[in-house]
């Protein structure tokens, strides 16, 4: 395993929109009070709030002042409130409605140490088809991201690859964050790599990564991911990240300290401070791991995986559900 320090990671800095691709989700998220009760009762805190790794990476990405535009499908029932939640955050959003499939949803169960245990109907998102995205905007955008929860479907993986061929035929690079270790090994790590290989960016957590490479650390992983993108950063949970490029990891990122409440939407926050970064001013690896890790701080500390709004804020331990009139920005 290599280490290196001012190894050429640079590609970015090219300024302008990121157009992101993904799935947006119905979360639930239960948080026990005590031990599970088998079979019975178990007092329980639950928030409901939109969520989906795309549709959350694409509102942290926009607090970073990037401009940003999210294409995934909902129950056709629930655009105009997906719409309001994402434009609420600055994100230009086009959704489309399925009138035969609901809006996805993710059940997420979070333990003493805001560790999760997802159960995830992907509904309306499976049925993402590349007229869905309009002409134009994958080849106009400085950056298309894609979720990886959009290449382990075969219907909708078809899209996602149609996206990727788009993008590398105008010269757009890709980011690509594989989202799921058990999902990868369901298709099997050739084949993901086979789909992605050759993007400019990749965020895996360290179990996705070990998935990928069947490496043993984060560090050999990262390593052996960089011969196949760009830049990669390997997120390790409280033990930071690592950034490597080129067959050489160029360092590791400290996490921020923070009590950790949720970790639903650490890595999508993360991958949005990376991106921001990367897009905006083309800091190199570190330094944009670093823009990462903070955002990663600020998802954590609450419950709930995208951006604090000023309606959300509780007014104790633990924010409250929003009415609909709070998915709306003013007239």
């Amino acid at each position: 395993m290599g280490w290196a320090v001012g190894v050429s990671d640079r590609s970015g800095g090219r300024g302008g929109r990121v157009v992101v691709v993904g799935d947006v989700i119905d979360d639930v998220v239960v948080r026990p009070e005590g031990p599970v009760t088998h079979d019975s009762d178990t007092r329980a805190q639950i928030v409901r709030r939109e969520g989906g790794s795309a549709a959350n990476m694409a509102c942290w990405l926009a607090t970073t002042g990037v401009p940003v535009t999210f294409v995934g499908r909902v129950g056709a029932a629930d655009v105009e409130r997906h719409t309001a939640a994402l434009q609420a955050f600055g994100v230009d959003a086009l959704l489309v409605g399925d009138a035969e499939q609901e809006t996805g949803r993710i059940i997420i169960l979070l333990d003493d140490d805001g560790a999760r245990t997802m159960f995830t109907d992907r509904g309306a998102n499976l049925g993402l088809l590349p007229q869905d995205v309009p002409a134009g905007l994958v080849e106009g955008a400085a950056l298309l991201h894609l979720s990886g929860y959009s290449l382990v479907e075969p219907g909708v993986r078809s899209t996602a690859v149609a996206l990727l061929a788009r993008a590398r035929e105008a010269g757009v690079p890709v980011s690509v964050d594989p989202s799921s270790a058990s999902f990868l090994r369901e298709v099997g790590a050739a084949s993901f790599l086979a789909w992605t290989a050759g993007s400019a960016l990749c965020f895996p957590n360290s179990d996705e990564a070990r998935v990928l490479t069947g490496a043993d650390t984060a560090e050999e992983a990262a390593v052996a991911l960089s011969r196949s993108y760009g830049l990669v950063a390997v997120t390790c949970g409280a033990h930071g990240a690592v950034v490597a490029a080129g067959g050489l990891v160029l360092g590791t990122v400290a996490p921020e300290p923070v009590q950790t409440v949720d970790s639903t939407g650490a890595g999508d926050a993360f991958c949005a401070g990376f991106v921001g970064a990367w897009v905006s001013s083309d800091p190199g690896g570190l330094v944009a791991g670093e823009a990462g890790a903070r955002l990663a701080r600020d998802a954590v500390g609450r419950m709930g995986a995208r951006p604090p709004r000023s309606a959300d804020r509780p007014t104790d331990d633990f924010p409250r559900v929003p009415t609909p009139s709070q998915h709306r920005r003013p007239a």
